[in-house]
């Protein structure tokens, strides 16, 4: 083994040697992967190998679609063959609410390129004769599931890799890492030392430990996780093809066929975490954990009843393995913060479905500085320093044992909470308060009414919150109503170079002195990077305001960004907690509680002043994304209670009221304000985005600016629009598609119902060529097609003269 390499890539299973591969055909060559067992000789080799496209996140599900082709591609490349049975496959709905949130999905897979079907029930037992459909309603079918030989493909990854060039390195296992001082990394094994610019951690059962090797701690556990193999079924043997793949999630259980038998699994009840005190490195290769069939034995018995045939075949084999799971059951893939040059790879529990879009993810980062789309949903930097392996593992269990429960789009599971709380969260849960969570905090969503129980009915239609909400709306439209905005993200700035490093970071100008201003961040290709807001509070203090829930990222990309410039950055996320206080009678509340003069001449639309609000120090900020007059007001999260207090007891008389992020949501979407992962990601540009008159472009230098200037001299191939839809009793939510006749000509970003207009609005992108042409559009809710109308301008107070006013 060469001393010198590239990159180096610990952990032989299929991520790792996917990642190898894709940095090989990336062109990086002089690249290593360290096993130290045999390839697959963790969770690989006695996986499944299914394959599927279907993903709720777009991003992970084009990465999902690309891992589907390109097992031809190796396959080729290697020699190897990599197993590939293309069944196609089968999603099962037995109860009217699993077939309604189907029907709903599959029209959503149009915007994810997925080409799927619903079927009925006889066409369900055509594809599958060992379904009995007695009780079923309609599947949807996916031509492009289906599995792959797990070391096949494994392998098929490697030898790719090493014909290209690259190192395969087994029975080597890693020791420690240790920084040179020089910018690599010293790897430390049982066989010698190496040296290399980059690691990357693919260690799977083990990534925990290749972490903890560089102080890190990863959010992850290994899982128990069972399946069986079945004796020989007569009527699979009479078969002149194979069966599909079938995910019966009512039924809860998932099966493909083995041979002339089925191999049978199910995500139990009982959730079993796996070496939660490290996994033993002499574990693997070929060793299986005991069974436990009695703990299956509740879910076996509900999926035999629906495939008759496979309850009277016999067992052949048990498979208990361990698979690591995350909180949120995603990768974790990325650059580590605080930790230059080493990469994360792993917890990706779905291997041989995603595998090859991580491979190809991590490399496109570590050559290029960053992935071609947005990839947030598997960006190890989603968790903070709160997902502790309590909370882990709670929170692993309960994605594994809800695995086939329905996943309504207005519900937050009750694993892992309350983990994180604002210091209003008292004072809110005895007003009813019902809570949704972001980023480990408990948030506001509505205020149940005195006597109801401060729950939301899960549903894909209007839940029982839309009444409060409206009442909520109603309460800040013509009065004042006050939101807990304790999970703002807040970045301060402050320094010598801070004001010269934030005007190379912010696309826009930098504000003047107790100014406010809008300002996106771009990469070096011109795709957003965030929506932000500065306030400049004196020469070289700044804060930036964004999502709370990008805090882990934002500041990565912040340190990156930070080389020779002198200045201080905290994260005052924690620190400084706030309040909003909105409509019209918001600044007559806020003179009631301060000595500043807060008129409309000393205290200007998006301004910023320090003042005391009550005895508390406080940054306040006039700015609006209600529509609303509006202040936004920040103390030292001790203060705030007092403060929120103080202005309920001077409120009183103005009819001060509490909103929540629903009514909220309604208010932003009535004004055409989008929001982060909805409206704004990677995928998009500032022009596509709408945020392009954010963008000072006189600047001499910013970070994408090069980038920005090239994409002005072409039309953006699409446009955020905002859609007034006739649709009644439920409105769209995210990712269906947007029609224009018979051509998907966009999709939807979010939705929901604007309370002051009697509206049901939806923004999304559009393809910009047949927006110019206007034609008549249509959005689908539920599935069905529903008329849509574009609003040429915001839907409440278009040329926003209340916020100024």
């Amino acid at each position: 083994m060469q001393k010198l390499y590239r990159v180096a890539v610990i952990g032989g299973g299929v991520v790792g040697c996917s990642v190898l591969y894709h940095l090989t055909k990336l062109g990086w060559t002089d690249v290593v992967l360290i096993e130290r067992k045999e390839l697959t000789a963790g969770s690989s080799w006695h996986a499944a190998g299914g394959f599927h496209a279907l993903n709720s996140d777009p991003g992970v599900a084009r990465l999902q679609s690309y891992t589907i082709g390109l097992y031809k591609e190796i396959e080729a490349l290697s020699g190897q063959s990599v197993g590939m049975h293309m069944t196609g496959g089968l999603n099962i709905a037995a109860t009217p609410e699993r077939w309604e949130i189907l029907r709903a999905d599959q029209a959503r897979h149009k915007v994810l390129g997925i080409d799927t079907e619903l079927l009925g029930p006889a066409e369900i037992k055509a594809l599958c004769p060992l379904v009995d459909v007695t009780d079923v309603l309609g599947a949807v079918y996916d031509p492009h599931e289906g599995h792959v030989d797990p070391s096949g493909a494994t392998y098929a990854y490697a030898k790719a890799a090493r014909n290209a060039g690259a190192t395969v390195q087994r029975h080597t296992r890693v020791m420690d890492l240790r920084p040179t001082g020089r910018g690599t990394w010293r790897i430390i094994t049982d066989t010698g030392e190496i040296e290399a610019e980059h690691v990357v951690n693919a260690g799977g059962l083990w990534a925990r430990e290749v972490g903890q090797m560089v102080g890190v701690n990863l959010p992850l556990i290994p899982m128990e996780h069972h399946y069986l193999l079945t004796d020989d079924i007569p009527e699979i043997a009479a078969l002149e093809r194979e069966l599909t793949l079938i995910l019966d999630l009512d039924a809860e259980i998932y099966m493909r066929q083995e041979g002339k038998g089925m191999l049978v699994g199910v995500y139990e009840k009982q959730a079993t975490p796996w070496a939660v005190n490290g996994t033993p490195w002499d574990y693997g290769e070929t060793e299986l954990l005991p069974p436990q069939l009695e703990r299956l034995s509740e879910e076996l018995l509900k999926g035999y009843q629906r495939f008759p045939a496979v309850a009277e075949a016999g067992i052949r084999r048990i498979v208990n393995g361990p698979f690591t799971f995350t909180p949120d059951g995603n990768p974790l893939v990325g650059p580590v913060r605080g930790v230059p040059n080493y990469w994360s790879a792993c917890g990706v529990m779905a291997g041989f479905a995603q595998g090859g879009g991580v491979g190809l993810t991590l490399a496109q980062w570590i050559i290029n500085g960053e992935p071609e789309g947005d990839v947030y949903a598997m960006d190890v930097a989603r968790f903070g320093d709160y997902a502790t392996q309590s909370y882990v593992i709670d929170k692993a269990r309960e994605f594994y044992s809800r695995r086939f429960a329905i996943a309504y789009p207005n519900e937050y599971w009750p694993a892992g909470r309350p983990c994180r709380t604002s210091a209003l969260h008292r004072d809110l849960e005895q007003k009813n308060a019902v809570f949704g969570v972001s980023y480990g905090l408990e948030i506001p969503l509505f205020f149940a009414p005195a006597g109801e129980q401060p729950v939301e009915t899960p549903s894909l239609s209007r839940s029982n919150a839309f009444r409060i909400a409206a009442d909520e709306v109603a309460a800040v439209r013509g009065g004042v109503g006050i939101f807990d905005s304790s999970s703002f993200g807040k970045y301060e700035f402050s320094g010598k170079d801070a004001a010269r490093f934030l005007d190379k970071l912010l696309a826009n100008r930098l504000p003047g002195t107790g100014r406010v201003r809008l300002a996106p961040l771009l990469s070096d290709t011109g795709r957003l990077m965030g929506d932000l807001t500065a306030f400049k509070l004196a020469e070289d203090r700044f804060v930036l305001m964004g999502s709370g829930y990008l805090q882990n990222w934002h500041g990565r990309w912040f340190e990156a960004q930070g080389d020779g410039y002198q200045f201080v950055f905290r994260n005052r996320s924690d620190d400084w907690q706030g309040v909003v206080i909105a409509g019209p009678r918001s600044r007559e509340l806020l003179q009631k509680v301060t000595r500043s003069d807060v008129s409309n001449d000393a205290f200007p639309f998006l301004s910023v002043r320090n003042m005391d609000v009550g005895f508390a120090p406080a940054i306040v900020a006039r700015l609006s994304l209600s529509g609303e007059l509006a202040y936004e007001i920040y103390t030292p999260a001790n203060h705030l209670p007092s403060v929120y207090r103080l202005l309920f007891k001077a409120g009183r008389d103005l009819g001060l009221r509490d909103f929540g992020l629903q009514a909220l949501n309604s208010m932003r979407l009535e004004k055409s304000i989008g929001i982060w992962s909805r409206e704004y990601s990677r995928d998009y540009t500032a022009a596509e985005a709408g945020l392009e008159r954010f963008v000072d472009f006189t600047k001499p230098s910013f970070i994408g600016r090069d980038a920005a200037l090239r994409a002005r001299e072409h039309t953006p191939p699409r446009r955020l629009v905002t859609f007034a839809v006739d649709a009644d009793g439920a409105d769209a939510s995210g990712y269906e598609p947007i029609w224009a006749g018979d051509n998907h000509v966009g999709f939807v970003t979010s939705g929901g119902f604007g309370h002051r207009t009697g509206t049901s609005i939806a923004m999304g992108y559009v393809d910009t060529a047949v927006l110019d042409q206007l034609p008549e559009f249509e959005v689908s809710v539920l599935g069905v097609r529903r008329k849509a109308v574009v609003a040429e301008e915001p839907l409440y107070d278009p040329k926003n003269i209340l916020p100024r006013s």
